[in-house]
C-alpha cells in the first residue's frame, strides 16, 4: 500500500497542504479532487519526493520513504506522470521511451519487446520515428504514459492527465 499521512507543506506564512492523508491499494484507482490552488500537485510532490513534506511521512508497504529522493521511489515501484510536458523535444518517440528501458537496466531483447508492446498499445507505431517537438498533444501525452509504464510501477500518480 502506498500511503501519505499528516502531509504539510508551507511556502513561507502560506499553509498549501494541512494535514493530508492518502490511502491507495496496488490495483486501486483513487482521485485528489479540489479547485485549483488547493494543494493537489504539491500532495503529489511530496509523495514521489520532488518537495520535502514539512510535516507528516510517505510510507509504501509500511516503510518510510520520506527522506528518499525521487529516483529512488521510483525505483520501488511509484510513477509519476506530471500535468507539465515531459516529452524529450529533440528525441524520438522511440528515443524517449528506450531511454527509460536502458536505465532500468533491461536486456536488449526485453528493451525492444517492451518498446514494441507500448508503441502498438499507445497508437504510437506510426510516429515512433518522430522527434518529440512535431507531436500533436495527445501524442506527446501517449508518450508520457508509456513512459512511466516502462518503469513498470506498481503505483502511478497522475496530476491532470
Amino acid at each position: 500500500m502506498l500511503a501519505a499521512t499528516g502531509l504539510v507543506k508551507r511556502y513561507g506564512p502560506r499553509t498549501v497542504v494541512n494535514g493530508v492523508a492518502v490511502q491507495v491499494e496496488r490495483g486501486e484507482t483513487v482521485g485528489l479532487l479540489g479547485p485549483n490552488g488547493a494543494g493537489k500537485t504539491t500532495t503529489f510532490y511530496m509523495m514521489v519526493g520532488l518537495v520535502r513534506p514539512d510535516a507528516g511521512e510517505v510510507l509504501l508497504d509500511g516503510a518510510s520513504l520520506t527522506a528518499m529522493p525521487v529516483h529512488e521511489r521510483a525505483r520501488r515501484g511509484i510513477g509519476y506522470l506530471a500535468q507539465d510536458p515531459s516529452v524529450f523535444r529533440g528525441l524520438t518517440v522511440e528515443e524517449n521511451i528506450l531511454m527509460i528501458l536502458q536505465a532500468n537496466g533491461a536486456a536488449k531483447a526485453a528493451q525492444h519487446e517492451v518498446l514494441e508492446r507500448l508503441l502498438r498499445e499507445f497508437g504510437l507505431l506510426t510516429v515512433r520515428k518522430q522527434r518529440g517537438v512535431t507531436l500533436s498533444g495527445g501524442e506527446r501525452r501517449r508518450v508520457e504514459i508509456a513512459r512511466v509504464l516502462a518503469m513498470n510501477p506498481s503505483y502511478v500518480l497522475l496530476d491532470e492527465p
